[in-house]
């Protein structure tokens, strides 16, 4: 590769933020941020101080996002976190007029129709918070311990696939994060590679 090449490509990726930054390592704390959910409402990480908390990046035109609330995955694992305490953030990344942009109204009817159970829904339109945590896909998924550090990163399991068919038998990444974090045990797995379609920054 010649060295025009090489300072070209280091001049994309100096410009281009979504490829330039790195995902914050389990162990290291979160990064705090600010957004607005559905509803309107001001959200500040900082707020779930002492609580464990999961982002999930998601998108409803894609097929990786759709395998796992087709199959009623996605909501029995929220809806048996949120119903221990956990608090379980839904955020839109999509930048307007690419797949899955929503505004408010639009994000609660998907979450509605798909009976989807997160305790908030954040809509990151500007990405700034996808970018901030390195999201690539969706879904990308985060758990946040209770010290407000990153406890697990990556996907939402084994299988990248979008087969309904492939979650039996499945190693669910964040179901067990969160259990090892309930039983007080360091997370076996921390960090696995997110699979699903790209964030449409």
């Amino acid at each position: 590769m010649s060295r025009r090449t090489i300072l070209a490509a280091s001049l994309i990726l100096a410009a281009c933020p979504a490829f330039a930054e790195t995902t914050p390592a389990p162990g290291s704390p979160a990064p705090a941020f600010n957004g607005t959910t559905a509803g309107g409402q001001s959200l500040a990480l900082d707020q779930f101080k002492g609580k464990i908390v999961v982002l999930e990046w998601t998108n409803k035109d894609c097929p990786f996002v759709h395998k796992m609330y087709d199959s009623g995955t996605m909501q029995a694992l929220q809806e048996d976190a949120t119903g221990k305490g956990v608090e379980w953030i839904s955020i839109i990344s999509s930048a307007p007029g690419k797949q899955g942009f929503v505004d408010g109204n639009q994000a609660l009817q998907v979450a509605s129709a798909r009976h989807a159970k997160p305790s908030q829904i954040v809509l990151d339109p500007t990405g700034e918070i996808g970018h901030l945590y390195g999201a690539k896909t969706t879904p990308d998924m985060v758990v946040i311990d209770k010290t407000g550090v990153i406890a697990y990163e990556g996907a939402i399991d084994d299988h990248p696939s979008t087969d309904v068919a492939d979650i039996t038998g499945s190693k669910n990444y964040v179901k067990i994060a969160l259990d090892d974090l309930a039983s007080g045990r360091k997370v076996e797995t921390a960090q696995t590679e997110p699979y699903g379609c790209s964030i449409k920054y």
